[in-house]
Order: C-alpha cells, then structure tokens, then sequence
C-alpha cells in the first residue's frame, strides 16, 4: 500500500482482516478432527464481514450527505445476502459450500460497489486498492475452501 492517506492501524488491522479465513483453510486442509468447524466458521466470518461491507457503505453516503436511495439499498445487499447463505443451516443442511461459494462471490465483487460509490463520494487515498485487496483475498480464501 505505497500511496495511501489511511492511518496505518487501519490497513495493518484490514490486512490481518485476512487471518481468520486463512487458518480457517489451514485447518480444513490438514485437520480432519476441526474441518467441518473451519468450514461452518468460516462461512459465518465471511457472511459478518460481508454484512459490515453494507454498514461502510450505508455510513459512506451519510456522511457524504447522499440522500438517493440507491446507495441505502446497496448497502442493505450484504446483509440480506449473508443472511440468506447462513438459512441453510437452519434448516438442518451440514454443509456450507454453497454458502461459501455464494459468499466468496459475493467479497470478490465488492469491490464493484466501492467504484460505484467513488462516482459520487470522496474516499481517502489508498482506500479503493485497500478494499480490493482485502475482498480479493478474503473472497479467494473463501472459494478455496469450498472447493479443498
């Protein structure tokens, strides 16, 4: 992150944002005692993490003073989607893959509604290849769950 205006706490934490996903592939990878844990755990991290997405934007365009609608209902998205990939089990289904998969989507796209929202508010320096970085990697260590 060369060019950036983030206070350095902010990109050090989002980076390490990444972690609980990444062990989360450690365990399903070498633990067959902890794997459908990992998995059910992260599927619930990236569903919360997505859901906190919606909240960043919601806030972006209050505090940028954006009264149209069409940024409210993009920030309500997230949540109505990890909501939806969490039913599953409460159901009574026992495997999230889907959910991940549909989650892991769901990051690495993202970043598409950041762009859309800097057509019309001013983020800091460094906050648009921030964000990439941390969906892409969250959203790509959530894919590869689903498929190892």
């Amino acid at each position: 992150m060369a060019q950036t205006d983030l206070p350095r706490p902010m990109v050090v934490l989002g980076l390490a944002g990444l972690a609980p996903q990444a062990l989360c592939v450690l365990l399903v990878a070498f633990s067959d005692a902890y794997r459908w844990a990992a998995l059910a755990a992260a599927c619930f991290y990236a569903a919360i993490i997505l859901s906190f997405l919606g909240g960043l934007w919601w806030m972006a365009a209050l505090q940028a003073g954006d009264r149209r609608a069409r940024f409210y209902i993009l920030a309500v998205i997230p949540s109505l989607a990890a909501w939806a990939a969490l039913l599953p089990w409460v159901v009574g289904a026992t495997w999230p893959v889907p959910s991940l998969i549909a989650l892991g989507a769901l990051l690495l796209i993202s970043p598409l509604a950041d762009r859309m929202l800097a057509r019309s508010i001013t983020f800091p320096t460094g906050w648009l290849k921030l964000r990439a970085t941390m969906a892409s990697g969250l959203g790509l260590l959530s894919l590869t769950l689903a498929v190892i």
